[in-house]
C-alpha cells in the first residue's frame, strides 16, 4: 500500500475525478482532497493511496506531468510528515492551554 502525493490541482477538482484518473492503474483505496481549515475551499493538493506499490509507482509515472481539469498536476510519493523542534513546541503550547 503506498501514499501518493497530488500538487497542483484545480480549485473545481473532485476527489471522483482524481480517482477515476488513478483508477486506470489499479484499485483505489482513498482519495483526500486537502481543504483550508477555515473556509473549506480545496487547497490544490490530494492524497491517493493505492493498494499496491507497483500499481502506485505506475501511477505516479503515468499521470506525473498530465492535465487533470486544465491543470498539470505534480504526482510523488507521499514522504511522512517530518516533526521538526518548533512543531514539537507549539504542540506543548497548545497542549498547555486546554485544562483537561
Amino acid at each position: 500500500m503506498l501514499n501518493i502525493f497530488v500538487e497542483n490541482l484545480a480549485v473545481s477538482t473532485t476527489e471522483q475525478a482524481l480517482r477515476a484518473a488513478f483508477e486506470a492503474f489499479g484499485p483505489v483505496l482513498s482519495v483526500k482532497v486537502v481543504a483550508d481549515r477555515d473556509t473549506g475551499v480545496p487547497r490544490g493538493l490530494a492524497f491517493v493511496e493505492m493498494s499496491s506499490d507497483e500499481e502506485a509507482q505506475a501511477a505516479i509515472a503515468g499521470l506525473n506531468g498530465k492535465r487533470i481539469d486544465e491543470r498539470v498536476i505534480h504526482v510523488n510519493e507521499a514522504r511522512p510528515k517530518q516533526i521538526d523542534g518548533s512543531t514539537v513546541r507549539r504542540a506543548m503550547r497548545s497542549h498547555r492551554k486546554h485544562r483537561y
